[in-house]
């Protein structure tokens, strides 16, 4: 006979809502006799970011820009990465060298505002493209001698004075086969400028292939280009 009492119903009136509370909550009854609580489940994500806030991973910039016109004004910085690049401003006897005379030049060199540092060097100089010269044998050519000066204030000087300490020159000797002898800093960003001042000269007394005398250099063009060779660090 089945127990009507008061006690046997309210436990089976209890355990009857407790199986409701519980497959309600997401349980798993068993049998009847016993259940298994199932499993919270999460994930996370992370994205190639970078320490600004935004997006993705990427490469820095190296870029450097001259110019060639004192004061050497931001508005004047340009890049141009082919030869012959833009002119140098020499002197205005550079057309009319003579012995014992030099002409000056100055161009100045920084980083964009989006570049990383690096170093730039100087190499030897070369035949301007498209420019067109007087010295089919080169004689002119063989006899000019260059010295580069550096200075890392825009206002230097660009004439003999930039040459009166040693240090600061980078290059002495012939045109064609001399190049700086060490490389020069560039900061990021355009934080510092590099200035440079070219001197081309005739000597008094230049090298010249033989049977030339000197006064066969009379009238003679030469057109010297420079490449600034950068790197990134």
């Amino acid at each position: 006979m089945a127990d009507t009492s008061t006690p046997a119903r309210a436990r089976r009136r209890t355990n009857r809502t407790r199986a409701f509370a519980l497959a309600a909550g997401g349980a798993l009854v068993v049998g009847g006799l016993g259940y298994t609580l199932a499993s919270w489940t999460d994930t996370e994500w992370v994205f190639g970011g970078n320490g600004s806030g935004g997006g993705g991973v990427g490469t820095s910039r190296f870029e450097v820009e001259q110019n060639v016109t004192a004061p050497f004004t931001a508005a004047g910085f340009t890049s141009d990465e082919t030869n012959p690049g833009q002119a140098l401003r020499f002197t205005v006897d550079a057309l009319a060298l003579s012995p014992g005379t030099a002409t000056y030049a100055p161009v100045a060199l920084r980083t964009t505002a989006d570049s990383v540092a690096g170093d730039v060097a100087l190499r030897a100089a070369v035949p301007a493209d498209g420019i067109t010269v007087t010295d089919a044998d080169d004689a002119l050519w063989d006899a000019l001698h260059v010295r580069v000066a550096t200075a890392t204030s825009t206002t230097a000087a660009c004439d003999a004075t930039a040459f009166a300490t040693p240090a600061n020159v980078i290059a002495d000797g012939p045109l064609g086969t001399t190049a700086a002898s060490a490389p020069q800093r560039l900061a990021a960003a355009g934080a510092s400028t590099q200035l440079y001042c070219f001197e081309v000269s005739l000597p008094a007394s230049p090298t010249l292939p033989a049977g030339v005398p000197l006064d066969a250099l009379q009238g003679r063009t030469a057109a010297p280009a420079w490449q600034f060779a950068a790197e990134s660090d």
